[in-house]
């Protein structure tokens, strides 16, 4: 059995495999569409004034009796509504039949199938279609502002919020951020709204929660459970911080809200570990300090504006953290850093390792993400950082994130031949390797199954930048670099690998045959 992440939205598509082990897939998905997983994070933005709830007294217990959430649904019921899209779109080239044919003749479905390209047996022509979509959100104003999720409101042509009332209200797409996937909407009907409140802190883990929200299109449906865990990060973005919960959500929840038992707003539900599609008990959202600011940038700004230093980070794993003589693995490893950036400006190079911003440690590479990520553009921070063993600091002006750009994977297929094999030679017995000499590196054309090379990731196309901190040019380079670091008893060797998916360290083992 195949686990997969779904999406509570909309309808699921595969987005990588490999997720938790090697028969699991990550699927992205929801309810009733199509859908985008998030790459979630922490944006800093002003802070605003949070709207009230109409009251704020806890659940109410009598010892020895089972806890009743209904005076806290009831209170918060109304401000959650369910979210229906239409999407149009045009699809590919679909094959009508014959002219004069009728909807419906026997016939049509063979043409549909069948038909050719020059219209002498059917016609094809491009046919919009339209998708509806469905989710879930919540109102933050009394006059009308809804957060949902990205992904559900993505390429809307039109948003329809089914409201606690019975009643049906158009909306507009105020702003969306798909790093996090967040979305702001605004009710075209004038009006005075329920509203919830957003939670101030984090739960803890074990603290009882309420999902609201509009599963499988039903409509209102309340679930109850705990807290799971914090900061769970499952490979959607950068900025992974989700909180894991028990409460079961399913396809249409996406966008809702998760409550505490003050009736205020823990998290947004966004995505659902299933083997099915359906709950089993592990769903994730975002947190409400994550969601807040990035919903105030929203509204002021229709968009959001993260701090940006140029550089490719990447975690510090042991292998690597022997491999550069560190006391620990915290921190973050500069794999490459963009010529003109603010840190190229302010000297950070690859190899060094980020462990500080503004004098606040930095655990992970995701830590450093989130931490640049919120200061946002054009703030003055101080980054500190270990070269050589030595630490030291740098004061760097923040730009401003650029788009991301598709990723250039076909740019290895595209070079793959450009070595002929009369220049390949191997980097020896020991690392599973075929080598030739590349551009600005020594480029890898083969790796052996069941390598440690391959076990490392390495593969066909990749090219060795640096091995032990020295530049390579030549297969004889990679070999005499591995032979050094083993006859002085070191366990691994660090190779600086460029691939389509950017450029990262790989610690290599030494002391293992091929």
């Amino acid at each position: 059995m195949s686990f997969k992440v779904h999406q509570t939205g909309q309808a699921p598509r595969p987005l990588r495999k490999a997720f938790l082990g090697a028969a699991a897939a990550v699927v992205i998905g929801g309810s009733l569409g199509a859908a985008v997983l998030m790459p979630p994070g922490a944006v800093q933005a002003q802070t605003a004034t949070a709207p009230q709830v109409r009251t704020q007294a806890p659940v109410v217990t009598i010892p020895g009796t089972v806890p009743s959430f209904a005076d806290v649904i009831d209170r918060v019921k109304g401000a959650v509504v369910s979210v229906r899209v239409r999407v149009a779109e045009t699809g590919d080239a679909e094959t009508t039949g014959m002219p004069g044919m009728q909807p419906g003749d026997p016939l049509e479905r063979f043409f549909r199938r069948f038909g050719d390209e020059d219209g002498m047996q059917g016609q094809r022509r491009a046919r919009p279609r339209t998708s509806m979509a469905q989710g879930s959100g919540f109102i933050i104003s009394a006059d009308g502002y809804v957060v949902t999720n990205n992904h559900v409101v993505k390429n809307a042509e039109e948003v329809i919020l089914g409201l606690d009332d019975g009643r049906s209200v158009s909306a507009k797409v105020v702003g969306t951020d798909e790093k996090t996937d967040l979305a702001l909407l605004k009710i075209n009907e004038a009006g005075d709204y329920p509203v919830t409140e957003w939670a101030e802190g984090t739960p803890r883990i074990g603290d009882w929660v309420l999902a609201v929200g509009n599963p499988f299109g039903l409509g209102g449906t309340v679930t109850a459970g705990i807290v799971s865990a914090r900061g769970r990060d499952i490979g959607a973005g950068p900025y992974d911080d989700f909180l894991q919960i028990d409460a079961p959500v399913n396809r249409g929840n996406s966008g809702g809200p998760t409550f505490d038992l003050h009736g205020r707003v823990v998290g947004v539900n966004t995505a659902i570990y299933s083997p099915s599609g359906g709950s089993v008990g592990i769903g994730f959202a975002i947190p409400a300090n994550v969601a807040r600011d990035v919903i105030v940038a929203l509204k002021d700004h229709g968009k959001v504006e993260r701090g940006y230093i140029g550089v490719q980070i990447q975690a510090i794993t042991p292998e690597i953290a022997d491999s550069l003589q560190l006391k620990s693995n915290k921190g973050a490893l500069v794999a490459d850093t963009q010529p003109d950036t603010p840190a190229a400006k302010a000297g950070v190079k690859s190899g060094d390792v980020i462990v500080a911003v503004n004098g606040e440690r930095i655990d992970t590479a995701r830590d450093l993400s989130r931490k640049i990520a919120a200061l946002g553009p054009q703030k003055n921070v101080e980054l500190t950082y270990l070269r050589n063993g030595r630490e030291a600091t740098a004061t760097v002006t923040l730009g401003a994130l650029p788009e991301q750009s598709a990723n250039a994977r076909g740019g290895r297929d595209r070079d793959r031949d450009r070595f002929g094999s009369d220049d390949a030679d191997r980097s020896g017995p020991r690392l599973g390797l075929r080598l030739a000499p590349g551009s600005g590196g020594v480029r890898v054309m083969a790796v052996e199954p069941d390598s440690p090379a391959a076990a490392q990731g390495l593969r066909e196309g990749d090219v060795i930048l640096e091995v032990a901190g020295k530049p390579v040019s030549r297969p004889a380079d990679v070999a005499d670099a591995v032979r050094t670091a083993r006859q002085g008893d070191r366990k691994t060797v660090l190779m600086r690998v460029k691939s389509g998916e950017g450029t990262r360290f790989v610690a290599m083992p030494t002391n293992r045959a091929s």
